[in-house]
C-alpha cells in the first residue's frame, strides 16, 4: 500500500483503507485501525472533554482511591441490577437513594471549575458528598413522618428540601453545563415571583415552602417521573451498552458497515451514517457518537473526496439520528412510555418508519453528492469481508434480536428485558473466543454503566425542578395557549411555533431534559387542535434532537467539526442541510399519523410510507441539486413542491407529487442523454 499525499488526491481516486488484519502502510492508517476499533488518540479524547460537559471527569493520581471507586461505580450498577429484578424499596426511598447514588458519584467525578484539580477530589466536594449522603437517610428514617406530613412541611424538611435543590441543580451544572442548571434557576424565580408578572403568564405565586415542598415529597418534582425511568428503565439500558460495548459490538458496527457499504459510491460516508445510527440507537450519546465513529470515517471521507465540513456534517447528523432510532433511542423513548402511559414496545413500533425516513434522506443526500463529485468508494481488497466479520461476531447481534422477542412478542415488562438482554449479552459474548469477556471485562462494563449514567440521572433530577414548576403553575397549559394563540389556530402555523420553541429550549440541554421540557410545553399545544398524543410527543422529541445539530448552539456539529478541521459553524448548517428531511418527517406524520402507524391497516400503513420514501427521496435531490446530472432550478422547486404535496397524505396530494417526480426523472433522464453516449 502506497502513502497518499491528500493535497494530490483527486476527487474521483479512491482512498486506501487498512485490510482487516493486514500490515498497516503509514501511522495515519494505523490511527484509522486503531479507530475502528474504538480506541481513541489523546486528541480525540481531550475534544470530547471539551465539547460534552459529562465526558469531563476527573482521572484520580491515587491507586488507593481508583480501586475503590471503581467498586463503588460496582456497587451501585448491582444496585440497581438486584432491585431491578427482585424489587425495589418504597418509591420516595428507592429515588432518594438513587439520586443520593449519582450526586456522590457525580461530585467525585466531576470538578467545581476548569481551576479545581482533576487528580483528586477536594474538601468542597467531600461537604457536597456529606450532603447528598444524608438525604435519603433522613427519608429512609423519616419516611413515616413526611408522608402525613404530605402539604405541611416543617422546618426540617423545609432545610432537606432546600439542600437537595441546591444539591441537584450544582450536580447538573457540573455534569451538563449551565443551561439546564440556569432553565432550573429561571422556573424557580418564575414560581416564586409569577404573581408580578403582567398578562396571561402571571399566576397566584407560591412560597419557597411551597415550592421546595412540591420538589422534596413529592412526586411530581425532583423525585418525579422522570427519576423514575431513569432509575430504572435507562439505567439498566445504560448498563447494556456499556457490556455490548465491552464485548466489542462498537467494532463489530464499523467493520459491518465498512463491508456493507464500503465500496459504493462515496461509501465511507454511507460507512459513516450506518456505522453512527447503528451505535447511536444504542449508546444515546450524540457528542461521544460523533467522536467514536467519526474517528476513522471522517478522515475516510476527507481522503475520497468529501469536503471537510461535508464529512463532519454526515457524522454529526448520522449521530443525532441515533437517538431516534429504536430499540433504546437514547432512552428518552422510556420517558415518552412514561408521559404517554403505553407500553415502550409500542413506542418503537411508532417511532420506527420515521426514523428509517430519516436515515434514508440523509444516505440520498451522500449518494447524490458523490455522483455530482465524481467520488467513488473504497477498493474491495481492502475492506472487511462481510461473511468474515458475520461468522467472527455475528453471534453478537443475537442479544438485539432477545431484547425485541422480549419487547414486542412477550408480556414480560421492560425491566425484565432489559435485565435478561444484560446476562444474554455476557453469555453470548463468552461463547465466542474473539469476543469472551473476562470477569475483569463485565466488572469494567458494570463500572462504566454506573459512571454513564451519572448525568443521565442527575439532568433528570434537574428537570424535576422545571416540571415541578410546571404542574404547580399550569405554565404548560399557559404556553400551550400562547402557542395556539400565536398559530391564529391554524395547524402549521402552531407546528411551526412548536418547532421553534422545542429547538430553543433544547439548545446546550442534554437530549433527555430537552425531551422532558419540550414535550411539557408543545405537546400540549398539538393536542388541543386535534394531533394524536403518540405524534405530539415524537414531534417535541425530534426537534429537541436537533438541538445538537443547529446552530448557534450545535454541539455534535462541533464536535465533527473538532475531528474534520472544517469550520464549525459552516458545518452546523451543512448538518441541517444534510439532514433536512428530519425537518420535515415530524411535519409528514403529524398530518399522516398512518406514518406512526397509528389507528391503519397494513395496506394502508405501506401506502404512506412508500409515499413518504419518493418525498424524502425529492427533498433530497431538490437540495443537492444534482440527479443524473446538475438539475435545473425550476425543477428543484418543483420537486421540493412534489415532496410537501406528499406530506399531507392523500389520493390528490400524492397523485401530483408523483406526476411531478415523472417529469423529475423524465427531464433528468433527457438531460443525461449526451453524458451516457459519451461515457
Amino acid at each position: 500500500m502506497n502513502d497518499i499525499d491528500d493535497n494530490k488526491l483527486r476527487p474521483d481516486s479512491r482512498a486506501p483503507m487498512p485490510p482487516g488484519g493486514g500490515a498497516l502502510a503509514d501511522e495515519s492508517d494505523e490511527k484509522l485501525a486503531k479507530a475502528m476499533e474504538g480506541i481513541l488518540t489523546e486528541e480525540e479524547q481531550e475534544l470530547i472533554r471539551k465539547l460534552d460537559k459529562e465526558s469531563s471527569t476527573r482521572i484520580f493520581e491515587n491507586p488507593l482511591f481508583t480501586k475503590v471507586f471503581y467498586w463503588a461505580c460496582i456497587a451501585v450498577s448491582l444496585y440497581h441490577f438486584i432491585t431491578s429484578y427482585f424489587g425495589t424499596p418504597v418509591v420516595l426511598k428507592h429515588r432518594s437513594i438513587h439520586v443520593a447514588m449519582m450526586m456522590i458519584l457525580g461530585f467525585v467525578l466531576y470538578p467545581f471549575s476548569k481551576k479545581s484539580s482533576m487528580k483528586k477530589v477536594e474538601w468542597a466536594d467531600w461537604i457536597l458528598i456529606a450532603l447528598s449522603l444524608t438525604l435519603p437517610i433522613y427519608i429512609w428514617f423519616g419516611y413515616d413522618g413526611i408522608v402525613s406530613r404530605a402539604g405541611m412541611p416543617n422546618t426540617a424538611d423545609l432545610v432537606m428540601a432546600t439542600i437537595l435543590v441546591v444539591l441537584v441543580l450544582e450536580s447538573a451544572r457540573r455534569m451538563t453545563g449551565w443551561a439546564l442548571m440556569s432553565l432550573g434557576l429561571v422556573f424557580i424565580a418564575y414560581g416564586l415571583f409569577g404573581r408580578e408578572l403582567p398578562g396571561i403568564f402571571g399566576h397566584r405565586g407560591y412560597t419557597w415552602l411551597q415550592l421546595s415542598n412540591q420538589f422534596f415529597a413529592n412526586t411530581e418534582g425532583i423525585y418525579g417521573s422522570s427519576v423514575s425511568v431513569a432509575a430504572s428503565y435507562i439505567f439498566l439500558f445504560i448498563l447494556f451498552g456499556a457490556v455490548m460495548n465491552k464485548s466489542g459490538m462498537g467494532a463489530f458496527f464499523n467493520d459491518f458497515a465498512m463491508a456493507l457499504a464500503g465500496h459504493t459510491k462515496g461509501g465511507p460516508a454511507k460507512v459513516s451514517v450506518i456505522a453512527s445510527g447503528l451505535l447511536g440507537s444504542i449508546n444515546g450519546s450524540a457528542v461521544a457518537n460523533v467522536v467514536t465513529t467519526g474517528a476513522f470515517t471522517i478522515p475516510l471521507m476527507k481522503k475520497t473526496g468529501y469536503s471537510k465540513e461535508f464529512a463532519g456534517a454526515v457524522e454529526a447528523s448520522a449521530s443525532v439520528g441515533g437517538q431516534l432510532l429504536p430499540p433504546v433511542m437514547g432512552a428518552a423513548a422510556f420517558i415518552m412510555a412514561e408521559n404517554l402511559g403505553i407500553r415502550y414496545a409500542v413506542i418503537i413500533v411508532h417511532a420506527a418508519i420515521p426514523a428509517l425516513l430519516y436515515y434514508l434522506g440523509i444516505i440520498i443526500q451522500v449518494q447524490l453528492r458523490a455522483g455530482k463529485n465524481g467520488l467513488l468508494g473504497l477498493p474491495r481488497e481492502q475492506l472487511p469481508v462481510l461473511g468474515k466479520i458475520l461468522r467472527d461476531k455475528g453471534h453478537l447481534l443475537i442479544p438485539i434480536g432477545v431484547l425485541l422477542y422480549f419487547l414486542l412478542f412477550s408480556s414480560k415488562t421492560v425491566i425484565f428485558s432489559a435485565v435478561i438482554t444484560i446476562i444474554a449479552t455476557i453469555a453470548i459474548a463468552c461463547s465466542r473466543k474473539s469476543t469472551r469477556m473476562s470477569f475483569k471485562d463485565v466488572c469494567d462494563a458494570f463500572a462504566e454503566g454506573a459512571k454513564a449514567t451519572v448525568p443521565v440521572a442527575v439532568a433528570c433530577a434537574a428537570v424535576g425542578i422545571i416540571v415541578g414548576v410546571i404542574s404547580k403553575t399550569g405554565f404548560g397549559l399557559t404556553m400551550a395557549n400562547a402557542i395556539i394563540a400565536l398559530g391564529s389556530k391554524n395547524l402549521l402555523l402552531t407546528l411551526l411555533f412548536s418547532m421553534i420553541t422545542c429547538m430553543i429550549l433544547g439548545m446546550g440541554v442534554p437530549s433527555i431534559p430537552a425531551y422532558i421540557i419540550t414535550a411539557a410545553i408543545a405537546a400540549p399545544a398539538l393536542a388541543q387542535l386535534g394531533v394524536p398524543a403518540v405524534a405530539a410527543h415524537m414531534f417535541a422529541f425530534y426537534f429537541a434532537m436537533f438541538a445538537n445539530l443547529t446552530p448557534p448552539v450545535a454541539l455534535a456539529a462541533f464536535a465533527a467539526a473538532g475531528l474534520s478541521g472544517g469550520d464549525p459553524m459552516k458545518t452546523g448548517f451543512a448538518s441541517v442541510k444534510l439532514a433536512i428531511a428530519g425537518f420535515i418527517v415530524p411535519y409528514m406524520f403529524i398530518y399522516s399519523p398512518q406514518l406512526l402507524l397509528i389507528d391503519t391497516s397494513f395496506v394502508e400503513g405501506v401506502r404512506v410510507a412508500l409515499g413518504a420514501c419518493v418525498g424524502v427521496f425529492m427533498i433530497a435531490a431538490a437540495v443537492e441539486g444534482y440527479l443524473f446530472v446538475p438539475i435545473n432550478p425550476l425543477i428543484r422547486v418543483l420537486a421540493a413542491a412534489g415532496a410537501l404535496c406528499l406530506i399531507h397524505s392523500g389520493v390528490k396530494t400524492d397523485i401530483i407529487g408523483l406526476v411531478i417526480l415523472a417529469l423529475l426523472l423524465s427531464v433528468q433522464h433527457f438531460a443525461a442523454r449526451p453524458k451516457r453516449e459519451i461515457v
